[in-house]
């Protein structure tokens, strides 16, 4: 395949969803990562594509832009459901538990499906639906109601007035990027205020965020590291990005993922 053809194929991969990664676009193209970096580093300096940690997203991902939750929803999907899996491990029957909006968060609700007698607060709406459609009498869920977000996140004084009193044994908090500087960040401000009141409602705070969210920074910052608890990311984490993030959280937890087979 032609450099040319190949970069053809990694512009529709980031047009279709938002961005994507290298270890993606490696299988895709059945190339070396470093030809798929080079690729993308092409795209980056004709303006057609933005280079991050991992991957490429649309050119326009500047600190303030909000990807959409279809968007967001395609991508790393091994990572997010290895990382739900080891954050359900954390909750025991009877808990109570919040989800902040995102697409890791939505997959911690589809992994806490099978656990019983639990009461679940959230800003999304994706995530109540889910919940709502698989309904058991033993789970009650608490949805926030306010102002909608693209990322499908209720947020403003509304879901905060909703926040406000309320204790829950465990937070899972998805979040735009993670930097040992800037903490946790999101690119809207509306809805960092919600997070925010998330934080301050939980006992456990428990981030959930694949490796590409590394040095990622949006607008706005939620809480410096050092508020986090647990910290769940995935394999693909470098081992530099672990040893700065285990000095500042409580504790960080890695997902494996399947060993993928030629």
């Amino acid at each position: 395949m032609l450099a040319q053809q190949r970069q053809e194929r990694i512009l529709e991969a980031v047009r279709a969803h938002g961005g994507a990664r290298v270890s993606e676009l490696v299988v895709l193209l059945g190339v070396s990562e470093m030809t798929v970096r080079r690729d993308i580093a092409t795209l980056a300096g004709r303006g057609l594509v933005a280079r991050v940690h991992g991957g490429a997203t649309a050119p326009d991902g500047r600190s303030a832009d909000e990807p959409g939750f279809l968007a967001k929803s395609a991508m790393a999907l091994a990572e997010k459901a290895a990382i739900a899996q080891v954050a359900a491990e954390l909750v025991q029957p009877g808990d109570s538990v919040a989800l902040s909006a995102g697409t890791t968060t939505y997959a911690v609700a589809e992994a806490l499906l099978g656990v019983a007698d639990l009461t679940v607060v959230t800003n999304s709406l994706p995530a109540e639906r889910l919940l709502h459609e698989n309904a058991r009498e033993d789970r009650t869920v608490v949805l926030t109601g306010g102002v909608r977000t693209p990322s499908d996140a209720l947020v403003g004084p509304v879901a905060i007035g909703a926040l406000r009193g309320l204790h829950v044994d465990w937070l899972f908090l998805g979040v735009h990027g993670i930097d040992d500087q800037a903490g946790l960040t999101t690119p809207n401000l509306v809805e960092c205020e919600t997070n925010r009141a998330l934080v301050a409602c939980a006992r456990q705070v428990v981030v959930v965020a694949d490796s590409s969210k590394w040095r990622v920074v949006g607008l706005s910052t939620i809480a410096a590291l050092s508020e986090v608890d647990v910290l769940i990311s995935d394999s693909h984490l470098p081992e530099q990005a672990r040893r700065d993030v285990a000095s500042k959280v409580g504790r960080l937890a890695i997902a494996s993922l399947p060993v993928s087979r030629p």
